[in-house]
């Protein structure tokens, strides 16, 4: 038999590209709001990502979408699919 692999179920993320010093990785900034369970207010909760960028083409500022993949590296097992939004240079 014969197994069949699935691209329909990996996870994407969306996030902005804190630092791309890294050669081939980016560090993906994922925001996510979040109601406290006691107190009710709304809460920002943050995570770092290590994401792979083969070609180096995403820079710091940049809005990307992630996908999980298989462990590339220790801390890394994301990949970056594509961008959504350039950075606007200040």
């Amino acid at each position: 038999m014969s197994e069949v692999k699935s691209e329909a179920n990996k996870r994407t993320l969306t996030g902005r590209v804190v630092s791309d010093k890294m050669d081939k990785t980016v560090t993906v900034l994922v925001e996510r709001r979040v109601k406290h369970p006691l107190l009710g207010k709304v809460v920002t909760k943050s995570k770092k990502y290590h994401a792979h960028d083969a070609n180096d083409e995403y820079k710091e500022g940049d809005t990307v979408l992630i996908e999980e993949c298989r462990p590339l590296a220790k801390t890394k097992a994301w990949k970056v699919i594509k961008l959504l939004e350039k950075s606007r240079g200040v």
